[in-house]
């Protein structure tokens, strides 16, 4: 009875080939079994000959079985593998082709930029070339002082410039006084609208010269000046 459970069981355990082999080993058992029983003579000659070859033949037939079994699961591995292969490289490709992609267009962004800063700088520098041209006179002079102190929100009109010039200096910008008050202290007025070099320097509009003599920065201090003080230049009709 132990004898049949461990044959029942280890059955369960035998492989293809085991199973191959031991059907040949059965064949050949019956083919001696046959050999056994049967008188000498041609008759057991006859049996064991004919069992023989057919054993053999089922048991190389089964071993080509396996073989192909084999043969065929190891080109599928070897074809799985190479489809594997095949799509890393394919990934690796499309991820190579996006970069290449993206490198590209932050080439093309770079150089939209440099462009358009370049456009950038010929539009200023072709407006400065439009930039107006004033004449080296009175008119040219407060014209310009004009635009300067529109840029600095500094009150004033031609009108109210103009008159103050004509009081203080007749339009000559080397005009200086020699004689008041100021010139007793040693800081006599000075240029178009008479400014004293203390009031000029405070007063000094930015983009213009440091020469109290200069006819645009002479007017656009004392014109910052009276703005502070009377409002605008405008309201100026007497020394101030």
């Amino acid at each position: 009875m132990p004898k049949n459970i461990f044959s029942r069981v280890q059955s369960r355990s035998l492989t293809r080939h085991h199973k191959i082999a031991m059907a040949g080993v059965a064949t050949l058992g019956a083919a001696a079994i046959g050999f056994s029983a049967v008188p000498s003579g041609a008759s057991t000659k006859t049996t064991t000959e004919a069992a023989q070859p057919a054993a053999v033949a089922y048991s190389n037939q089964q071993i080509k079985d396996v073989k192909a079994s084999v043969t065929d699961q190891m080109a599928g591995a070897s074809l799985k593998a190479e489809q594997i292969a095949a799509k890393k490289k394919a990934d690796a490709a499309a991820a190579a082709k996006k970069a290449a992609a993206a490198e590209a267009a932050k080439k093309k962004a770079e150089a939209a930029r440099q462009a358009k800063e370049a456009a950038s700088r010929a539009a200023k520098r072709a407006e400065a070339k439009k930039a107006v041209s004033y004449p080296n006179n009175l008119d040219g002079w407060i014209r310009e002082s004009l635009a300067i102190l529109k840029k600095h929100d500094i009150p004033a009109s031609y009108d109210g410039i103009h008159r103050n010039i004509m009081r203080e200096s007749s339009g000559d910008p080397k005009a200086i006084n020699n004689w008041d008050i100021n010139a007793i202290n040693g800081i006599p007025s000075k240029g178009l609208l008479q400014v004293i070099p203390p009031t000029f320097k405070h007063w000094h509009v930015p983009g213009t010269s440091w020469d109290i003599y200069d006819p645009v920065a002479n007017i656009t201090a004392a014109c910052n000046y009276a703005a502070d003080k009377y409002g605008s230049m405008d309201n100026v009709d007497s020394a101030y």
